[in-house]
């Protein structure tokens, strides 16, 4: 059972931790690429803590144990370098929450803190993209609220993401 979830900024000692915490969350979607794309995805994913575009990166943590992260971008160009996705406001980047942690709590924390931050910045929607294969997460979103925006779809390789938003 997780006590109080805290979520913080990330620390730069903490940076080495959240990459392997993204790897292992991450890597039950190994078997829906191909090889060549999930080694890519993989690589992004280890290098996308040094992203100078990221707005900050929120980690949950209990009783001192890293337990979910997530990283929040100001725009879609910030987020995935394509203008014409047309988003303005804040985007969820790379939800990732410990195998060991799932169904605490930690991603829906996560969540709550990015909307608050997002409405103090003055933006309307808080956006997150994910694949069409990521249907516990999909669930989790839809649960908390978000919609799905099909205008804001795009694809990456052989893979459609898929847009949400929640009105602020």
């Amino acid at each position: 059972m997780v006590s109080v979830i805290t979520i913080d900024t990330l620390k730069e000692v903490e940076k080495e931790a959240v990459a392997e915490l993204l790897v292992e969350s991450y890597g039950q979607y190994e078997s829906d690429f191909s090889p060549t794309v999930w080694k890519a995805y993989l690589e992004s994913i280890k290098r996308s803590l040094d992203n100078p575009a990221i707005d900050r990166v929120l980690v949950a943590k209990s009783e001192g144990k890293l337990l979910g992260t997530l990283q929040l971008f100001t725009n879609s160009e910030a987020a995935y370098q394509r203008l014409e996705i047309g988003i303005v406001d804040p985007i969820v980047r790379l939800l990732a929450v410990s195998p060991n942690a799932r169904g605490k709590g930690i991603a829906k924390a996560l969540l709550k803190e990015s909307a608050s931050y997002a409405k103090e910045k003055g933006a309307s929607f808080l956006y997150l993209h994910s694949g069409g294969n990521m249907t516990q997460a999909i669930g989790l979103y839809e649960h908390l609220g978000f919609k799905r925006d099909i205008s804001k779809d795009f694809h990456n390789e052989d893979v459609h993401v898929k847009c949400f938003r929640l009105e602020l």
